[in-house]
């Protein structure tokens, strides 16, 4: 291994070890709920007030339209109390509230009616014991006698007969306050909000307290680029390295003084022969399918070169669909456009009996190629992949292509893939025919819910755009409706405290940071470090 190949795998390695602790601080804080809405996008600006839900300037998750359909369908319920109606009014309005997605939230059935706060506080939670917060019992009060046409109330969440689609009253379906708030309330805790008329409840608005820090226990050394827990949920990991080769290694019990147990010698899978591997390129992500233990499918993210392999043979990335013409592009470091690429792989674990935990190796043969593109220039390229933890999608991080400024805009070309977080089924195998008809780039198929589906400019494969580098993204295990991503950036300082910097995105839309002021945001979710209580300032080590 040269010196510049293991410069480059160490500092990749310290990227990724920045990007870890950074993720890591976040656990040190309270779990707070950020702006969603219940279509998973981010809430929008509003130029002015909603006709009937109000909400004079900053954020809603309605638009005009919403906001009507929402005034005919109170104004259809015919609700004659006029306390009741208001009541009903803020029900349904909670559509709208940027965190709506939060307060329809429901593991196992779609909610009609937002969480209401019913004053059940966790022990930990310092929220106020103010009539708000005991909205639920304002709303059963208020309304538990009155009339009102096709009810939001009117099926509880628990089981139960539904009514007939006319007039009902609260007290029709429950017999007391207690079996309605079993159904509607909830207290606002670390994990969730409520709501509590207008407005949302969080568990607390002190301060929290100052971490008392994060320690670290050494197990093993060495330039390993991707970690990924053993599906089987044991004390095993698969490490990879970004010359090619992956390992299955022991971890030692936390406190043991263990250290990290894998036979160097002995890897789960070398793709060393085809991996192209240098300071930009290599094995760069490694990603284990949702039923891995039982059909033991996995799949790697590797860059190749095509003037050393023949399998290395996939479509330019500037091309003429998006108006790009390879050979105005240029050399960089001595490379031709799309000389290099990335490739996903699909390959089966070497089982010799049912059990795919017992697996210690892996068929080197490729199953299946997912993907393959080529590269505009030698860097930006991404190249993480991972699964969604509820629909079982792959999501495949992709750079803007590299050189300075995004020069021909492909991070915001709709019809490029360069820049963008890609949402792939790797379940349904598709024919030739079907790959070149549909002008797909490997063996996969689209999920039907992507968001081209809704902007019909977009190429299907995108979930994400106007990315410079994703690198090192990660759902929240607790809600994954959440998707944390850290970006590389062009000038100093990309995260700084304070400032609205660091975004995590369901579906987000950035403009590329040439000048720091300049970022503009049409549909992202942000975290500012204040939010986190973090006083620090990461500068761009990449």
């Amino acid at each position: 291994m040269g010196k510049k190949s293991l410069l480059a795998t160490r500092l990749l390695c310290w990227c990724s070890l920045v990007v870890v602790v950074f993720l890591l601080l976040l656990l040190t804080a309270p779990a707070l709920a950020l702006p969603l809405c219940t279509d998973s996008r981010a809430p929008v600006a509003l130029n002015g007030t909603l006709s009937f839900c109000g909400g004079n300037g900053g954020t809603s998750c309605c638009g005009a339209a919403a906001d009507a359909a929402l005034r005919k369908q109170f104004e259809a319920m015919n609700v004659s109390d006029a306390a009741c109606a208001g009541v009903v009014k803020s029900v349904l309005c909670a559509k709208c509230n940027p965190y709506s997605a939060e307060l329809f939230n429901s593991s196992s059935k779609i909610r009609t009616v937002p969480v209401l706060c019913n004053g059940l506080s966790s022990a930990s939670s310092a929220q106020s014991k103010d009539s708000t917060q005991n909205y639920c019992k304002l709303v059963w009060e208020t309304c538990k006698n009155v009339t009102i046409l096709d009810s939001p109330f009117q099926l509880p969440l628990q089981g139960g007969a539904g009514l007939p689609s006319s007039s009902s009253k609260l007290t029709d379906v429950w017999q007391s306050e207690s079996d309605f708030c079993t159904s509607f309330g909830g207290s606002s805790d670390n994990q969730s909000v409520c709501l509590n008329g207008n407005e949302v409840s969080f568990s607390s608005t002190e301060p929290s307290p100052t971490s008392k820090g994060i320690c670290l226990e050494r197990i093993g050394n060495g330039s390993y680029l991707n970690m990924a827990p053993h599906p089987d949920g044991s004390n095993r990991v698969f490490l990879s390295s970004q010359a090619g080769k992956i390992w299955l290694a022991t971890v030692p019990e936390q406190g043991s003084g263990g250290i990290l147990q894998l036979d160097e010698a002995s890897p789960f899978l070398d793709l060393s022969d085809e991996v192209h591997f240098d300071s930009q390129f290599g094995l760069m992500g490694i990603a284990f399918h949702p039923k891995f233990a039982t059909n033991g499918r996995f799949f790697v993210s590797y860059n190749c070169d095509r003037t050393q392999s023949p399998n290395c043979a996939g479509r330019c990335s500037c091309n003429s669909d998006i108006n790009c013409d390879p050979s105005k592009l240029g050399t960089d470091n001595g490379a031709q456009p799309c000389q290099y690429q990335v490739v996903v792989s699909e390959y089966s674990a070497k089982v010799s009996s049912s059990n795919v935990s017992e697996a210690t190796s892996a068929n080197p043969s490729e199953l299946r190629r997912i993907f393959t593109m080529g590269l505009p220039y030698t860097a930006h390229h991404g190249g993480q992949i991972l699964f969604g933890p509820t629909d079982g999608y792959m999501y495949l991080m992709m750079g803007d292509g590299g050189n300075k400024g995004d020069p021909f805009n492909f991070s915001q070309n709709k019809k490029s893939l360069l820049g963008k977080i890609m949402r792939l089924d790797v379940d349904g195998v598709q024919s030739k025919s079907q790959i070149a008809n549909l002008s797909l780039w490997g063996n996969y198929s689209i999920p039907k819910d992507n968001p081209f589906t809704d902007d019909s400019d977009l190429q299907p494969e995108i979930w994400a755009l106007g990315l410079r580098n994703p690198w090192r993204c990660s759902f929240d295990s607790d809600r994954p409706s959440y998707f944390y991503c850290a970006d590389v950036g062009q000038v100093v300082s990309e995260i700084l405290a304070s400032m609205n910097h660091f975004i995590l995105s369901s579906r987000c839309d950035i403009t590329y940071l040439s000048i720091f002021s300049s970022l503009q945001l049409s549909s992202a979710l942000l975290i500012s470090a204040t939010d986190l209580d973090l006083d620090m300032v990461m500068h761009s080590i990449f």
